[in-house]
């Protein structure tokens, strides 16, 4: 069934994206703005300022667009792993596993494909939650919600505009894709018994691991994706991924690239378990009445 891959991830990302995003807000912050001594200071700042709701910004547009992205990502992550093995997700969850290098294929696949949908969100998203500038303040915020941001993006910068950092983004996300999916198979078959389908504790704790693994890579292409997708609106103006990497290196040292990584790790793994959880409850309610497997 092609399109149970792909409906499941929609609404699995969505419960993801709901999880982790206050926290995705702070490390956005950390990596695109040098005013903050750290995560705490972060925290408070933003709460003084903006109360509860600044930990939300720019979360209206991507709750529904992430969705689609995590849709695309597990759409094609599980069809592609379908041609590469000729098997389909049934069999793989009832002992035919798939060879890791297919995992690793697919998941590499799915990145690639999901650049093309997250690019343009990521943008977005990233330039709502660096306003700070309050709507009362003399001049307001230059962006009054995620359509009219993308209007003014568009109209400063024409369609291209709206895929600035997507090279980062790919180098980010098209390896990083593939260490997601390889981590959580190969946790799931150490802690399941052969035959048998993954309890709830295991697919927890894999997707958690698979979401940590995952991030740890990411990170420093993260940053530089956040900095050039902040480049020219209000941050420092980079001419490119090379360049953005290079001026970052030498003025703020190799430690500038792990920017976030604390941040990155502790939220990514209830995200990711939550996210995986729901995906594979999903699966197996679409496709077989036998339900999950009991703890």
């Amino acid at each position: 069934m092609p399109f149970v891959e792909f409906i499941a991830g929609w609404i699995s990302g969505a419960v993801g994206l709901t999880v982790g995003h206050p926290m995705d807000t702070v490390k956005v912050r950390l990596q695109t703005q040098s005013t903050y001594k750290g995560i705490f200071d972060c925290v408070v700042r933003t709460y003084r300022h903006e109360g509860f709701h600044g930990f939300f910004k720019g979360m209206a547009f991507p709750v529904f667009s992430v969705a689609v992205s995590n849709s695309v990502a597990f759409g094609s992550y599980s069809n592609a792993l379908d041609y590469l093995t000729q098997s389909q997700h049934r069999e793989r969850d009832q002992g035919n596993k798939a060879p890791l290098w297919a995992v690793f294929t697919a998941g590499c696949f799915s990145g690639g494909i999901q650049v093309l949908v997250t690019a343009p969100v990521d943008l977005v998203k990233v330039r709502l939650q660096n306003q700070t500038a309050s709507h009362s303040v003399a001049g307001g915020a230059k962006y009054r919600s995620p359509m009219h941001c993308v209007a003014v993006i568009f109209r400063e910068d024409g369609a291209r505009g709206l895929f600035r950092g997507a090279w980062a983004l790919t180098l980010r996300d098209v390896p990083c894709y593939g260490l997601y999916f390889l981590p959580y198979e190969f946790t799931c078959r150490m802690l399941t018994e052969k035959g048998k389908k993954s309890s709830t504790y295991v697919i927890l704790m894999a997707g958690g691991i698979a979401g940590v693994v995952t991030w740890a890579c990411a990170t420093p292409m993260d940053v530089v994706k956040a900095r050039l997708q902040m480049s020219g609106a209000g941050g420092r103006v980079y001419s490119g991924t090379l360049h953005c990497i290079t001026a970052s290196l030498q003025e703020e040292g190799i430690r500038v690239f792990f920017k976030g990584l604390l941040l990155n790790s502790v939220r990514a793994f209830p995200v990711n378990a939550v996210t995986f959880l729901s995906y594979e409850m999903l699966i197996r309610s679409m496709t077989a009445p036998t339900g999950f497997a009991q703890d």
